[in-house]
């Protein structure tokens, strides 16, 4: 395995159904997550260990505004989109808490009220187009952290279409996160040393 995501093995006339069981039946690699994208098994790292702290700082105030019977996680659950055939398992959710009384391994992804990507160069195609197009429909809130170049995006008001909302900050800005959580988000703890935008630089 790599450090970039890598489609496997599948059978080719599969129906979605049965993608989504080999999925949940998979036996991933120790650090690695299993997605369904386009039509594929994608098997990807987990977040490199300098994520962890812009993760918990993001999380921490997240949470503080969640909607209430909300949860808040970094878990690696599975999400389902049935409509776009995908399953996701995003870096940070924030779902209804009853979506998790169900049996089985996934989850309705109509339960997610925010949804959150640390992406990298190894991600990015899929955070901002798949994972962009097909929470854009659904999901209320999609925040993408670029981790490369220093900014967070905020996509808001889903359509049919994707979303009909969006604005992006440097790191080091605060910007707002809109309803359900209505907040203005403290972006300067996200900088990662010799990793995107300097934000001391950013604001002279």
């Amino acid at each position: 395995m790599t450090e970039r995501p890598r489609a496997i093995d599948a059978p080719p006339s599969g129906s979605f159904e049965e993608m989504l069981r080999i999925v949940e039946e998979m036996d991933t690699p120790a650090g690695y997550t299993a997605e369904l994208i386009r039509g594929k098994i994608v098997v990807s790292p987990w977040s490199k260990l300098r994520y962890l702290r812009p993760m918990r700082r993001l999380r921490a105030q997240v949470e503080a505004h969640a909607p209430d019977g909300h949860v808040t996680e970094t878990s690696p659950f599975l999400f389902v989109f049935p409509s776009r055939e995908r399953g996701y398992g995003p870096d940070l959710f924030v779902a209804d808490e009853t979506a998790f009384d169900a049996a089985g391994r996934h989850a309705d992804a109509s339960a997610l009220s925010l949804v959150a990507e640390l992406t990298s160069d190894s991600t990015k195609d899929v955070d901002w187009l798949d994972k962009m197009a097909t929470y854009g429909r659904i999901v209320p809130v999609y925040l993408l952290l670029d981790m490369r170049i220093g900014e967070v995006n905020v996509m808001w008001d889903p359509s049919p279409k994707g979303y009909r909302s969006r604005t992006n900050v440097p790191f080091g800005r605060p910007v707002r996160i809109p309803a359900p959580f209505d907040f203005e988000l403290d972006t300067s703890g996200f900088a990662i040393e010799g990793e995107g935008v300097d934000p001391e630089v950013e604001q002279r």
